[in-house]
């Protein structure tokens, strides 16, 4: 049984340990050794993630199974103008993938999502990840561009935007 409840700023070393285990192996084939470091010492840095925890624009949410820490999503909400939720994270433990905790995560944003009136769910995932992109296809979503972002050091992150009609408001 799986639990999925609000990140506090506590948890941000169970979300930093996670994200050193999954990136590697996520984009291993992917990204550069020198980018993969960069971007979770950026992305990941206590400070970072203390902003984001506490500055009330982005929210985390955790899945547990047995209280066994697993995954994590970020998400931002965009609205009025903008009317959809901005996913930026999602991130199964590898010993967990394959459980379901993606789906549920992205079900309970889902719902969320309904119930405020939201329309869209977005979010980008790189290029060359096709289990993610895969996986995204199979929940609803559909490329909708494409991106390439400076993030610095020389470094791009080159994506793919995916979106998910949530709400059948014309």
């Amino acid at each position: 049984m799986s639990k999925i409840y609000k990140a506090e700023v506590k948890d941000i070393p169970k979300i930093q340990n996670l994200a050193k285990i999954t990136w590697p192996i996520t984009f291993k084939d992917i990204l550069s050794p020198p980018q993969l470091e960069y971007m979770v010492n950026k992305m990941y840095s206590t400070n970072e993630l203390w902003h984001q925890i506490e500055g009330g624009k982005i929210f985390f949410w955790i899945v547990e199974i047995e209280k066994a820490f697993s995954g994590f999503m970020s998400y931002e909400l965009h609205s009025p103008n903008q009317s959809h939720i901005k996913i930026h994270k999602l991130y199964i433990h590898p010993t967990a993938q394959g459980k379901g905790l993606g789906k549920e995560l992205l079900k309970k944003l889902e719902e969320f999502g309904k119930a405020q009136g939201f329309e869209n769910l977005t979010l980008n995932v790189n290029k060359y990840n096709l289990p993610a992109i895969n996986f995204y296809k199979k929940q609803g979503f559909i490329k909708v561009k494409e991106e390439i972002i400076p993030i610095g050091n020389g470094y791009i992150m080159d994506d793919y935007v995916y979106s998910k009609k949530i709400s059948a408001k014309d």
